[in-house]
């Protein structure tokens, strides 16, 4: 006696590809393409610290410290003049020749509360000239 299988039928691979998940893959990479591309064509570049900052690295080296105090005087943390006030082409000349022979020294801005932010943004573009990779600003925690 033979036994009756029922008829199978052959099933064939269906081969379409659901693109639905790739178009919002893309469109999310467009939006994000299309936040971050502003913010790569800025000049100067600048790590601005949180309310909580860390202290900088012990073991990195002596950071340079340029400063504008409330009147718009200019000063720098090296040498053997660091209570006299100097123009920014001396600062920026001083800073360059400083990152020639150590270049991977950190640089920090402390400006005072009362100078206007354009004094600020000058210093930060003498120091990018002078060959400041990064610039950071210093500021007080809020204890």
């Amino acid at each position: 006696m033979q036994m009756a299988f029922p008829s199978r039928r052959k099933r064939r691979p269906v081969a379409e590809i659901n693109v639905v998940p790739y178009i919002d893959v893309m469109l999310v990479l467009l939006i994000i393409f299309m936040i971050t591309a502003p913010l790569l064509s800025q000049g100067v570049e600048v790590d601005l610290p949180q309310a909580q900052a860390e202290a900088l690295d012990s073991e990195q080296s002596q950071p340079l410290v340029a400063s504008v105090d409330a009147q718009g005087n200019y000063y720098l943390n090296m040498g053997d003049r660091q209570e006299e006030p100097m123009s920014l082409v001396d600062l920026a000349t001083l800073v360059a020749a400083h990152l020639q022979l150590e270049p991977e020294t950190p640089v920090i801005v402390r400006g005072d509360g009362a100078v206007p932010y354009a004094d600020v943004v000058e210093l930060m573009v003498f120091l990018q000239r002078a060959g400041a990779g990064s610039v950071g600003l210093m500021t007080r925690s809020p204890d």
